[in-house]
């Protein structure tokens, strides 16, 4: 699998798990969170792996060190994707790189 299948998968995944859940008075949130991440994996089968987004994810980390293994964001990328209502497609990618930092510097601090 490329890396922007497997980037693509990923999302398609989220965006199943966001019409599975049964919330009462979320007022569309995870049906419109659903649609954005179909929309968002639909466009990341369209990049190639030469594609400078998906070289921009792999740099971050997304594709295991190696760059080899299945999409993974880290625990902030998660939420991130989990919480996206919308926007263009490729702002979510450009987004995961940064929430990831975050992640990382959160997890250098001291308690």
């Amino acid at each position: 699998m490329s890396r922007s299948e497997s980037l693509a998968a990923y999302l398609r995944i989220q965006a199943r798990r966001q019409l599975d859940r049964v919330e009462s008075n979320d007022a569309g949130r995870n049906a419109r969170t659903a649609l954005a991440l179909l929309d968002a994996a639909l466009y990341a089968d369209g990049l190639t792996d030469e594609d400078a987004l998906v070289r921009m994810l792999d740099e971050a980390g997304c594709f295991g060190p190696d760059g080899c293994d299945d999409f993974d964001p880290g625990p902030e990328g998660v939420r991130l994707v989990r919480g996206w209502q919308g926007g263009e497609p490729y702002e979510l990618l450009l987004a995961i790189p940064a929430a990831m930092t975050a992640s990382a510097q959160h997890a250098g601090e001291a308690p």
